[in-house]
């Protein structure tokens, strides 16, 4: 069993950053990879970033390419999503996610666990 808490979300104007953190609990941490998502009243889950349980590879979703990083500390079980030069249209509750299997990263059908989610708001 994995629990994931996320936070750092906020309201912060267009051109603005933020930095989502998504603190794990449970075993074997290390060994997941991980996403972070958003989704917005009735919208789809969208892949936004993922990482690989090193943090050798990550992927992200054309809109946020360039403007978002995403990292991992592995030893405080932490995963960070940077997101710089906001725009209003990533106004969205952002989930962080883990998956076990060696899938596809980009789909969020294949993440087991999920946080509780944080709103990330941008005002133009």
């Amino acid at each position: 069993q994995v629990q994931l808490v996320e936070s750092g979300g906020g309201l912060v104007q267009a051109g603005g950053s933020l930095r989502l953190s998504c603190a794990a609990s449970g075993r074997s941490f290390s060994s997941y990879a991980m996403g972070w998502f958003r989704q917005g009243p009735g919208k789809e889950r969208e892949f936004v970033a993922a990482i690989t349980w090193s943090g050798g590879s990550t992927y992200y979703a054309d809109s946020v390419k360039g403007r978002f990083t995403i990292s991992r500390d592995n030893a405080k079980n932490t995963v960070y999503l940077q997101m710089n030069s906001l725009k209003p249209e990533d106004t969205d509750v952002y989930y962080c996610a883990t998956k076990l299997r060696s899938d596809s990263m980009r789909s969020s059908f294949n993440y087991d666990y999920w946080g509780q989610g944080t709103q990330v708001t941008v005002s133009s």
